[in-house]
């Protein structure tokens, strides 16, 4: 029974109903396109094709990707895409303790901003307990802040400090290395001076040579502040010798910034999209 079924359907078929198909493409619609990859895009992507086959394309070599966003020529992720538009503006901001990755990014994007435009300011906010944790524990090394420091020389373009939050020990230093009248500090900040902590373990001759390398930073560290502030060295190691916290008014008055501020008038250039906000 179940034979003369098959039978039957094959007769009502045909043999054809069994046999391959070339496939066949889908047609646009009139409302599509089509690209020469054989991606279907609607109508109004058509600003993004060029000569109506490939893919417009952007810095890199890339594919403008359809549905990408793009804010003054720069691809933007899903909102909030914060660190891209702050470096699109020029603006660079360490948020964390300076562990070598932290280092990493703040030095590429300072490299990054120098080969965009050697004239043009950057601003670069600070809130970080330096090489240590908030709560004293050492997890970096004044390596880490003697690199960015001196990629914020070696860059044409004047690097603008602002505190924020909290400025502690190497974190403090690299506030003082901005570009001498653009040092500022929010109200609120704290600033602190210490020398670095050590980290050696081991046998007693290794942890000998570490504290000869730890003393060195410590007096490298002092000496950079030293030349910012316009200080005798001795002062400065004196006072790094103990914990010590200049509130802003305080740090103006040590030479360690230049202003403090409430608000951007201050700053040499508003960030672009500010004004995009306001309209």
């Amino acid at each position: 029974m179940k034979f003369s079924a098959v039978a039957f359907c094959l007769m009502a078929t045909g043999a054809q109903a069994f046999s391959p198909r070339p496939l066949v493409s889908t047609p646009a619609s009139a409302g599509t396109i089509t690209t020469k990859s054989g991606l279907i895009l609607p109508k109004d992507a058509e600003k993004t094709i060029v000569d109506g086959s490939s893919m417009s394309m952007v810095a890199g070599g890339a594919e403008r990707a359809y549905g990408q966003e793009y804010y003054e020529g720069v691809a933007i992720g899903p909102p909030p895409d914060l660190p891209s538009l702050l470096l699109h503006n020029r603006i660079v901001y360490i948020g964390m303790p300076l562990v070598p990755a932290v280092t990493e990014l703040v030095i590429a994007e300072l490299l990054y901003l120098n080969y965009e435009s050697t004239t043009d300011p950057i601003t670069m906010y600070i809130n970080s307990s330096g090489t240590t944790t908030a709560d004293g524990q050492a997890v970096g090394f004044e390596t880490e802040a003697f690199a960015i420091a001196d990629v914020m020389k070696y860059v044409r373009p004047p690097v603008h400090t602002v505190a924020l939050g909290q400025a502690f020990g190497a974190a403090a230093m690299l506030l003082s290395q901005g570009k001498r009248g653009h040092r500022f500090s929010l109200p609120n900040a704290t600033i602190r001076l210490n020398q670095p902590k050590s980290q050696a373990r081991g046998q007693a001759a290794d942890i000998a040579i570490k504290a000869r390398e730890v003393a060195h930073n410590r007096r490298t560290t002092c000496e950079l502040i030293a030349t910012a502030c316009g200080k005798p060295i001795e002062s400065v190691i004196e006072d790094c010798s103990r914990v010590k916290y200049l509130q802003p008014n305080e740090a103006v008055e040590y030479g360690l910034i230049d202003e403090v501020i409430e608000n951007t008038k201050a700053l040499a250039v508003e960030p672009s999209f500010m004004s995009q906000l306001t309209n």
